[in-house]
């Protein structure tokens, strides 16, 4: 288990490191705490946990270490949200207790009450998470795990731990956790898939109490390069259809399709039972071996919101990698969110893909903006240094009658440092290279190579959309049918973006926004 940090020493720590700071340097807060997305005000933070929208309010909760910058006793740390932009940080929710550590998990708001911890004025909401004893580990033992459940009635304010817990023992499994719930209305009752080493396990139950096994899905179908974490099963429409698929998101570590954790997914049929894979999705893993839902190295544990309104599929996921998370450069606080995203699910004769883009939310936010129309050059400075400011940024790039060639796009600052990321339509690829983004000497496998995610095809038109922050930026190609999800460190802020090509007779539409959230 990694060693327990004490508050006393963590605060003499951050204060040191604040004294350090020169006058002329700026400070990580100015430079890496982001101006947008989720982050603690100190300590440690991995997996969204326990998504859910009630009363006009979207709940965030996460793995929480609050008297560390590093991993250790797992807590419950809680945000809400009216819009899934701006996050409000509140109390803790869950402390570890006498089972073990709160690992992660879901929440889900009752309406019927199928719990019975309800009342006459409030419908309830029920957490699902993983007890973590480091007691039976410290032993050697492999039933470490089991499955816990708390519920509050005052939209999450307080939680009231269930006194015969767990409600799910551990059935001799050494990695067996992250249970997430759904309600199957069409068959009235609870569904979690829960992760089991490498694969995941589905369970049902009427009252949130007691659950029944039901099958298990996964064993040789896509990416099995680490243990499984944070599944998600629900069932999405397709694009312009109603005919309705389930998607089982399932997160991988290590083993991501650039190395380090990553998200895969599945598409299939679920009989209230078993969850098995569409022939046409078999095609697709025979071909692909497994399908990701982000191609960058920085989007782990991806799993949606209970109870959107329109049910619209929204999910966020933890920015950072296990490769490094632990030794980023900043010391009050590590890690961030993901922007929040909605999910779709289209249909091609190759297969499925799981779509993710920003939600619609984050246009209210738009403030300064620029459009360019660009008859494309070898080189094109995009946004100069004073036009808007790349700290909180939104930016759409259409392209067109591009050709066979490369297309560079640089993320630059002042002191030459800089992030390339573009489409190379001769290899047939999305990459993203930080090698030159600043601070690089931390953690595994950081920068050492460039980010790819494959391209079927050479294309002719494309569009992107960037959400860029301080220190991460999110691609997103051709309406989110691939994403790139990357963070960096440098010691300036970038302040211009520019395009080179080795190609001609491309033009480029351009939209870029700055954000206005305070």
């Amino acid at each position: 288990m990694k060693k327990i940090i004490s508050t006393l020493i963590i605060a003499a720590t951050f204060q040191s490191g604040l004294h350090a700071q020169s006058d002329s340097k700026p400070s990580e807060e100015q430079l890496y705490r982001p101006n947008f997305h989720f982050t603690p005000k100190k300590g440690w933070m991995n997996d969204p946990n326990g998504l859910y929208y009630k009363d006009d309010a979207y709940h965030l909760f996460f793995q929480y270490y609050p008297d560390g910058n590093k991993w250790g006793p797992m807590h419950w740390g809680h945000a809400t949200s009216k819009d899934l932009v701006k996050w409000e940080e509140t109390d803790i929710a869950l402390y570890p207790d006498d089972l073990g550590y709160i690992f992660s998990g879901s929440a889900v708001v009752d309406k019927n009450n199928t719990s019975g911890f309800g009342d006459s004025k409030n419908n309830p909401v029920v957490a699902i998470y993983t007890y973590h004893n480091p007691n039976r580990e410290k032993d050697g033992k492999i039933d470490v795990e089991s499955q816990g459940i708390a519920y509050s009635l005052d939209n999450s304010k307080t939680w009231t731990k269930y006194s015969s817990n767990p409600v799910l023992k551990n059935p001799g499994i050494r990695d067996f956790r992250d249970p997430k719930v759904i309600w199957d209305a069409k068959r009235k009752q609870w569904v979690m898939a829960l992760a089991a080493q490498d694969r995941a396990h589905l369970y049902t139950s009427k009252n949130l109490k007691n659950w029944t096994f039901q099958s298990e899905f996964g064993k040789d179908l896509g990416g099995h390069g680490g243990v499984w974490e944070c599944p998600d099963l629900f069932p999405l429409k397709l694009e312009g259809s109603n005919e309705e698929k389930w998607v089982l998101i399932v997160n991988i570590n290590p083993g991501g399709p650039n190395n380090g954790s990553a998200g895969q997914y599945f598409v299939g049929d679920f009989d209230g039972k078993t969850f098995k894979i569409d022939e046409l999705f078999t095609k697709q893993l025979n071909k692909e071996k497994a399908a990701w839902l982000d191609w960058g190295k920085d989007n782990y544990a991806s799993v949606s919101f209970d109870n959107v309104p329109q049910d619209k599929r929204i999910i966020i996921g933890w920015m950072s990698n296990w490769e490094y998370a632990q030794e980023v450069p900043t010391e009050t606080w590590r890690s961030s969110m993901t922007v929040a995203r909605e999910v779709s699910l289209k249909k091609t004769k190759d297969g499925y893909i799981l779509k993710n883009i920003p939600v619609a939310q984050l246009k209210k936010y738009h403030e300064k903006s620029i459009r360019k129309t660009i008859n494309i050059k070898a080189e094109n400075q995009l946004v100069g240094k004073s036009e808007i400011d790349l700290s909180k940024a939104i930016i759409d790039l259409d392209l067109k009658k591009m050709s066979s060639g490369k297309y560079t796009f640089a993320l630059k600052n002042t002191l030459g440092e800089q992030v390339l990321f573009g489409i190379d339509n001769k290899a047939k690829e999305l990459f993203i290279d930080r090698s030159k983004s600043g601070k690089t000497d931390f953690g595994k496998n950081y920068a050492t190579s460039v980010t790819k995610a494959p391209l079927s095809q050479v294309y002719s038109n494309a569009k992107m959309k960037l959400i860029i922050d301080k220190a991460s930026i999110e691609i997103f190609f051709n309406d989110g049918e691939k994403v790139l999800t990357e963070i960096f460190f440098p010691n300036e802020n970038f302040s211009e973006l520019t395009l080179n090509t080795d190609t001609n007779g491309s033009s480029l539409v351009f939209n870029a926004y700055q954000l206005n959230i305070k």
